[in-house]
């Protein structure tokens, strides 16, 4: 059970209404004009992007085939974090109104930055934002390399099974792998029957964008370094993104309510089902630019379109309403909210060490 799962208030009677516990609070964040875009803040964000990753090309080119250009994959991954956070608020019509617009610049920055497919992508993400923590309807959740609760462990064999005793140690390291396997499974997504795509053009816009940003990070790379640092490099960069996402991934939810494991949780409001199952992490500026605004991730989840910037706006607003309504507001500090994820995956494991 979950530190949350203690303070969790009983259920409201049917004559408060849950239906009725986000309305205010929606506006009021109106009212205060926190669901306007800021187009402008985006664009000077990406500006200075660009200007980043250029200067990372140019650095590549300048030294040549040298054991020096690998710390250049530092600053990459960095950076490359910055463009997979455009693409998630790009996804999530944060930077436009306009939806062919946000859709341009996701495909960019996720497909051809990233090598991430959107539609794949926004398929899994928008199923985990309609349910989060839900073990039968939230992608993120399911039992895979991780499992999230203790009744996702009975089937748990063989190499698997191991992993599962020991999955709090091997978090992070198995997070370095986050940034290749994203390109994984988009590939897969392109190629499997059905999948998230709805039309075959979707399909081809997006096979080749995956198709240019593997061929021109193997060329960058194989132009400027020798074959060895080009490998070194490569795998420098994409593990130290995907250790920075899931970095920024890991704490929003894990060991935070889990609707099914309550009678009545798959009737909670969306207020209810958003904020117990999220965790927001304290902190200024640097926080902020870290995980790329999902440090609020409390207040994104309630309203997924809203700007990043704003987010932090909204905060008071959130907090005092969820005080009025008596829902427990979960906010910690960065290192603590690491070990509560870490040790409910820790705990989740205890029955396969107990048995081992």
């Amino acid at each position: 059970m979950s530190q949350a799962t203690a303070t969790l208030p009983p259920p409201r009677t049917a004559t408060a209404g849950r239906g009725s516990e986000f309305g205010p609070l929606l506006r009021t964040i109106k009212e205060q004009g926190l669901l306007e875009r800021r187009s402008g803040w985006y664009a000077r964000g990406m500006a200075v992007n660009f200007l980043g990753l250029a200067a990372v090309v140019a650095g590549l080119v300048l030294l040549g085939p040298s054991w020096w250009a690998l710390l250049l994959a530092v600053p990459l991954a960095l950076l490359s974090a910055r463009v997979a956070f455009v693409g998630h608020d790009a996804g999530h019509a944060q930077i436009s109104a306009d939806r062919r617009r946000n859709r341009i610049i996701q495909l960019v920055h996720a497909n051809l930055l990233l090598g991430m497919s959107q539609e794949w992508w926004n398929d899994k993400h928008n199923r985990h934002h309609a349910n989060p923590n839900h073990l039968d309807k939230d992608p993120d959740v399911a039992a895979d390399v991780l499992v999230f609760a203790q009744a996702q462990t009975a089937e748990r064999t063989g190499f698997r099974r191991w992993l599962t005793r020991h999955q709090a140690w091997l978090f992070f390291p198995l997070t370095t792998l986050e940034g290749i396997a994203l390109k994984v499974y988009g590939f897969q997504a392109l190629f499997s029957r059905g999948g998230p795509f709805r039309a075959r053009r979707e399909r081809l816009v997006e096979g080749a964008l995956l198709l240019a940003h593997v061929v021109g990070y193997a060329t960058l790379l194989l132009l400027t370094l020798t074959p060895a640092q080009a490998l070194v490099f490569a795998l420098i960069h994409q593990m130290l993104l995907g250790l920075h996402l899931g970095m920024a991934f890991a704490p929003n939810h894990k060991g935070m309510e889990m609707p099914d494991a309550h009678p009545d949780g798959d009737s909670w409001g969306h207020l209810r089902r958003q904020v117990l199952t999220s965790r927001n992490i304290r902190g200024g500026f640097l926080t902020d630019w870290f995980l790329g605004g999902l440090n609020y991730q409390i207040e994104h989840h309630l309203f997924p379109s809203m700007p990043r910037p704003h987010l932090r706006l909204a905060q008071p607003a959130v907090r005092a309403h969820c005080r009025t309504v008596g829902i427990p507001y979960t906010e910690t500090g960065f290192v603590e909210s690491y070990r509560q994820a870490l040790g409910h995956l820790h705990e989740v494991g205890e029955p396969l060490r107990s048995a081992a």
